[in-house]
């Protein structure tokens, strides 16, 4: 089975739980970190990759890293995956858990690209945008800046794009030139 689909399962017990004991907010904030830490740690998500190393071992530094600032439920949840063998797969859980989260509160999570940072009006305007896309009231946008866009935005919510960009302009302009409908003269 695709670690995607194992994660998908594992997450929305997780999420059935943890609602169901009372502490799903407490999971969503232990989740937010366990999935910042991997983010930002390379070595720790080699580590739970790695067939080599034992899974007492990975639980053992799972427990010294969140040991105190994770909640009872969510060291009991590394245990079972520990024990079950499917330590890889705790990076895609914790996504999928973040994702499921999202659908349960009907939070809309969208990214926006731009080549300057939003000003608080840009940044409405976005969101109202989102809003009229996907019917939901709240959204969250994540703001990237790239500067090789030139101008405009890039947009993606879900599975969809909206690409505004001058740079994205600027290519589709190349593309027309290069094709050239005239015929020289001889």
């Amino acid at each position: 089975m695709s670690e995607i689909r194992v994660a998908s399962r594992y997450a929305k017990s997780l999420l059935d739980l943890a609602e169901e004991r009372g502490t799903l907010e407490q999971v969503k904030q232990d989740m937010d970190l366990f999935s910042k830490t991997l983010e930002q740690n390379r070595d720790l998500r080699l580590l739970l990759r790695n067939p080599i190393v034992q899974h007492d071992k990975k639980l053992a530094i799972l427990r010294a890293v969140f040991g105190g600032k994770v909640s009872e439920l969510t060291e009991k949840f590394f245990t079972i995956i520990t024990q079950k063998n499917r330590e890889s797969a705790l990076e895609f859980i914790g996504t999928e858990f973040l994702s499921q989260y999202n659908v349960l509160r009907g939070v809309q999570v969208a990214e926006v690209t731009t080549a300057t940072p939003l000003t608080p009006e840009l940044r409405a305007e976005v969101t109202k945008l989102v809003r009229e896309q996907t019917g939901l009231q709240q959204v969250t946008l994540n703001e990237k800046v790239d500067e090789a866009l030139i101008g405009g935005f890039i947009l993606r919510v879900g599975d969809r794009q909206i690409d505004d960009s001058v740079r994205y302009r600027l290519r589709k302009l190349r593309n027309e030139f290069s094709k050239n409908p005239y015929q020289p003269l001889v």
